[in-house]
């Protein structure tokens, strides 16, 4: 494996190389071991480095600033990545975060009371358009990033296997929250099946301006060409103007151009 990495510092090139079990003898006998020295520069499939990551995270959480404006931050200090990107950026940072926090537990029971329930979302990311899928598990209603799980394609079976354990907490689910996709339908469905399940409206909006997006692009540019063929607006009147009517205007006195109201 190697990549190159985009860091606050610039642009550094890693490489790893994995390697088998050799030993006939051992029950781990050609097993492949990937050479995770370089997960402490960037995630899997992902080219961007943690410190990267970190800054989305902390300009976010700490400074609340926008996704765009944390992207011109990035551009500024030369690392190359759209708003899409950092909002994935932001999710991982999250699944992170998740992973370090201790006091998850406290802070879902606390959801719980206040809220009657828990609400749990799954949010598919794919950091570089293709490859693993990061699937990230959070609460809805607290914001709490649980845990993630990294599958080379989407399957029913594995996410109900990842989600058996948050299926066992001893707390009401009130409803569930994910994109149109089926495998993670059919996961939460079949680990909470008395919580209605709802599509995310950010997933749902997107994949309506899909289908409009193309009939629109055409719309404009049919109206474009048909509009191109009219004569541009004058930028001031064509007219001939009446010199003597010029002269009357400019002797109208100031006074009967705008009167005075008088009130009684």
């Amino acid at each position: 494996m190697r990549k190159t990495i985009q860091t606050l510092n610039g642009a550094v090139f890693v490489a790893g190389k994995g390697k088998k079990c050799a030993n006939s003898e051992c029950e781990y006998f050609g097993k492949h071991y990937l050479a995770y020295g370089v997960l402490k520069y960037s995630l899997p499939q992902s080219t961007y480095g943690l410190d990267v990551l970190a800054f989305i995270g902390w300009q976010h959480e700490h400074e609340h600033q926008q996704l765009v404006e944390i992207q011109r931050s990035l551009n500024q200090r030369g690392v190359e990545i759209n708003e899409s990107n950092v909002g994935k950026l932001y999710r991982q940072f999250l699944a992170l975060l998740g992973g370090a926090i201790a006091h998850t537990q406290e802070k879902l029971a606390a959801t719980a009371v206040l809220h009657g329930g828990l609400i749990w979302a799954i949010d598919a990311l794919q950091p570089e358009g293709h490859g693993t899928l990061l699937y990230v598990l959070y609460e809805v209603l607290s914001g709490t990033p649980v845990c993630a799980v990294q599958l080379p394609q989407a399957q029913a079976e594995r996410l109900i296997e990842w989600l058996q354990p948050y299926k066992e907490l001893p707390y009401t689910v009130l409803a569930t929250l994910s994109d149109g996709e089926s495998a993670i339908i059919a996961a939460m469905n079949s680990s909470w099946p008395n919580a209605p399940h709802q599509r995310c409206q950010a997933h749902f909006l997107s994949n309506l301006s899909e289908a409009i997006l193309p009939l629109d692009t055409k719309l404009r540019q049919q109206l474009k060409a048909d509009l191109d063929g009219l004569p541009k607006i004058p930028e001031s009147s064509e007219r001939p103007k009446d010199p003597s009517s010029q002269q009357q205007q400019d002797n109208t006195p100031f006074f009967q151009e705008f009167p005075i109201c008088h009130q009684t």
